[in-house]
């Protein structure tokens, strides 16, 4: 059985009973699966949901995930209407419709501050936890490790918690590193009083030359975390997903939202690359724009 397909049988059971888009005498509802709390997608679906409710009759009621993976089976499952994904755990069976290319996720790799791993090649031998189960950094972070010469399957001993919990296990020593993909900063990396992230630059091209050319080399900015130096690291868009059912009256109002809202729709763990305009949101590779996404594009620009 196919892992997403095990999570949404998995997660049946959190989301029973929960209906899928739907109208009422309030206007149309929309489940946003979104992520962990902490993180850039919880954050972003948190401020698209208070500005549904402030200038649309669309209400998105956003559910907490895992991340990446997990929304695309609770969306392949039809237990939400939309859901937010890195684009590298999209597959060549995910039958979804993109609304936008939101943001930039990076790739943050943190270790102790004074801990003598360096480079992704130094994990060998050691407890590495790639994202929690179901979330993209799960995807990404194996890719990362092949990319740096490392088999996660040999090499490495991996463990998928979630943020938090991986923070703790960290400072205690049952870990030795953490990935995590988000947006910076992220409240949860105490970076660069207790934990250092690792230079991540020169993978970029490996990652884009074996898996494709999802995989941007970008830089943390210095003092994104406060006192913490520029880092190199890698870089993959967030798309904002819709199911085929999804009415072409809720998507186009969502997007006219991300157009005419962009300012209200930056949360705090998002310095750095954002694509909340009309002529970057489009900007959605191979997955098709939802025909209500289509409608408003065009109509602002042509």
């Amino acid at each position: 059985m196919r892992r997403r397909k095990f999570l949404a049988l998995a997660a049946f059971s959190a989301v029973a009973g929960v209906s899928g888009c739907s109208a009422d005498g309030e206007g149309i509802r929309v489940r946003l699966a979104s992520g962990e709390v902490g993180g850039l997608y919880h954050a972003f679906a948190q401020l698209l949901s208070a500005v549904a409710e402030r200038e649309s009759g669309v209400r998105i009621d956003p559910v907490t995930t895992s991340g990446s993976q997990e929304n695309l089976a609770l969306l392949a499952a039809g237990q939400v209407d939309a859901a937010l994904a890195l684009s590298d755990s999209l597959g060549e069976s995910d039958r979804v419709l993109a609304l936008g290319r939101v943001y930039e996720n990076y790739l943050q790799l943190a270790v102790h501050a004074d801990s003598p791993i360096r480079r992704v090649a130094d994990l060998r031998g050691t407890r590495v936890n790639l994202g929690a189960a179901g979330s993209g950094a799960a995807v990404t972070g194996e890719r990362l490790l092949w990319a740096a010469g490392v088999d996660p399957a040999v090499d490495v001993v991996i463990a998928h918690r979630p943020l938090r919990e991986a923070v703790a296990a960290l400072e205690s020593g049952d870990i030795d590193a953490l990935l995590w993909a988000g947006g910076v900063p992220t409240g949860a990396l105490e970076v660069p009083r207790r934990l250092r992230l690792i230079d991540l630059g020169e993978l970029a091209v490996p990652m884009r030359e074996r898996f494709g050319y999802l995989y941007d080399r970008v830089e943390i900015p210095a003092d994104a975390y406060p006192g913490g130096p520029a880092v190199r690291t890698v870089g993959v868009a967030n798309l904002l997903l819709a199911a085929p059912s999804l009415p072409d009256e809720a998507a186009a109002a969502i997007v006219d939202l991300l157009v005419s809202h962009a300012d209200a729709l930056v949360p705090a763990e998002a310095a750095g690359t954002q694509f909340l305009d009309a002529r970057s949101l489009i900007g959605t590779g191979s997955v098709p724009l939802h025909p209500g996404a289509v409608s408003v594009y065009r109509r602002r620009h042509g």
